[in-house]
């Protein structure tokens, strides 16, 4: 199981649609487009913040189970990184502290539940894709969805600003598994074949590390 984390525009989707390709594993990808609560959240943060995060937690939770079925998966996104975007949420008050708490006490109960009863694993590799805020932002404008765009709200450059910068906290102390940085900048996989090579060697030679430890 290989997990994938990164901010909004990293490139985890594209990077999922690879390795599967690659590794011919199944793939699993954050529930975005067809996410009924998103659209609701941007227009009214303080109001939809704690759903938007509850309903992340249950599809996060039914992919993870689904994928402890196969044999080789892909997860476009961790369910571990989930409590730095809601607390950034709070701390710019689009969330209380209090369902940051209680937000963090129901993803413990629950990953503890689900371990005990059904032994919840690890992924194999988590592999971090990390990008510049100019590339970060170059590659929301182009995706284009208009609920996004900073020119729609100004307010977001600080959230992206903010949350590029708390990834890589959270990366450092990142402990659950093995785990790997892209330099999104540099090897811009989705265009660049040659990059795209180079970060496929990567991930089969950190692959190959992990198994042989």
């Amino acid at each position: 199981m290989i997990v994938l984390a990164g901010t909004i525009g990293a490139g985890k989707t594209s990077l999922t649609d690879i390795l599967a390709e690659h590794m011919g594993a199944k793939a699993y990808y954050e529930s975005v487009e067809d996410n009924p609560i998103l659209p609701l959240f941007y227009k009214d943060p303080k109001k939809y913040a704690f759903l938007l995060q509850v309903y992340f937690l249950n599809s996060r939770l039914d992919q993870i189970m689904a994928a402890q079925k196969e044999e080789r998966t892909i997860i476009d996104r961790s369910i571990f990184e989930d409590s730095l975007l809601f607390q950034l949420n709070a701390d710019l008050g689009r969330a209380t502290q209090t369902e940051v708490d209680i937000y963090k006490d129901l993803l413990n109960n629950v990953l503890e539940e689900v371990d005990e009863e059904r032994q919840l694993k690890t992924p194999d590799l988590l592999i971090h894709v990390r990008v510049s805020l100019d590339t970060m932002l170059k590659r929301i404008a182009k995706r284009g969805r208009p609920y996004e765009q900073v020119e729609q709200d100004p307010a977001l450059y600080q959230y992206y600003k903010d949350l590029n910068q708390r990834y890589e906290e959270w990366f450092d102390n990142y402990d659950r598994s093995p785990k790997l940085v892209i330099n999104g900048d540099e090897l811009n996989f989705v265009e660049d074949a040659a990059a795209r090579e180079t970060v496929l060697q990567m991930i089969d030679a950190k692959l190959a590390e992990v198994n042989a430890g």
